[in-house]
């Protein structure tokens, strides 16, 4: 029986990675894409099928969409959309040019790929879109914004992804996790440092206080209710196996909670919760 097989991005640690090694262990191919060729060459080391796929780049888009389906003969059981990064800071010292970038990757490239990826799923008859959003795209915290924007813009995406193709056996899926064990603070580090002015900020304070503690522990503590990667892919698997998927998968305790104090709390007493972490 021929396997089913997956696309994945932001393959190189973390959720992806984790996901990536579990469904091939579990039978399917698994085209665990990254944006760094040494990272491809790490993951083809492991045994798996890796190459580039950039967010950021059309042509990046286009050449790894057209490897998978290379190597598939043209077909594709699903898309994981994990690939994204963050860039702390509090909103009003966002640039400009640091909002284009990150949603050049966490919203614009995701969508890019999908749509390049739809008249597979259209001529197959069958396809499932997986998107990794997380509790902050329904709720915002602070110095998260720019994260904020581009998990709730996918979420409204994928929304209307399904209403729209709701005749199609084509699934689309958000994943949402609240804290889970992945390199993305660290890695975010870099774009702090790339455009944020902190020192000039009216909120230099916050920064020293709140913000920067935490954005460079490497002390290894976890944050409370931390998960590891495998708890989201225990959702993945669910999400890509089951007849009837559902169209949400929660992961961590504070996304449950986060989505029923959003639907029973007034906006204010909600605010008030949010301003504590």
């Amino acid at each position: 029986m021929t396997r089913k097989s997956i696309l994945i991005t932001g393959s190189s640690s973390g959720i992806g990675y984790d996901a990536a090694h579990t469904l091939h262990k579990r039978g399917w191919r698994v085209f665990a894409t990254c944006r760094k060729e040494e990272d491809c060459a790490r993951l083809r080391g492991e045994g798996l099928e890796s190459f580039q796929l950039d967010l950021a780049d059309e042509d990046s888009l286009k050449s790894a969409v057209a490897e998978t389906l290379d190597r598939t003969g043209g077909t594709l059981d699903a898309l994981f959309n994990n690939g994204a990064y963050a860039c702390p800071g509090f909103a009003e010292d966002l640039p400009r040019q640091a909002l284009r970038e990150i949603f050049e990757v966490n919203l614009f490239g995701q969508f890019d790929l999908i749509n390049r990826l739809m008249p597979t799923f259209r001529a197959q008859g069958h396809g499932r879109v997986i998107n990794n959003s997380s509790v902050l795209g329904f709720i915002a915290l602070r110095a998260r914004g720019a994260y904020v924007a581009t998990k709730f813009a996918m979420e409204g995406m994928t929304d209307a992804y399904r209403i729209e193709n709701h005749a199609l056996p084509i699934h689309f899926i958000l994943i949402e996790p609240g804290p889970v064990t992945s390199s993305i603070r660290r890695n975010s580090q870099k774009h702090f440092e790339k455009w944020i002015d902190w020192q000039a900020s009216p909120n230099r304070s916050r920064y020293e206080k709140l913000l920067i503690p935490r954005l460079y522990n490497e002390s290894g503590n976890k944050d409370k209710w931390e998960l590891p990667a495998s708890a989201v892919s225990t959702k993945l698997i669910h999400a890509l196996e089951s007849p009837k998927p559902k169209l949400r998968y929660f992961v961590t305790t504070p996304t449950y909670l986060m989505n029923a104090a959003r639907r029973l709390l007034p906006t204010g007493w909600l605010d008030s919760i949010l301003r504590k972490n």
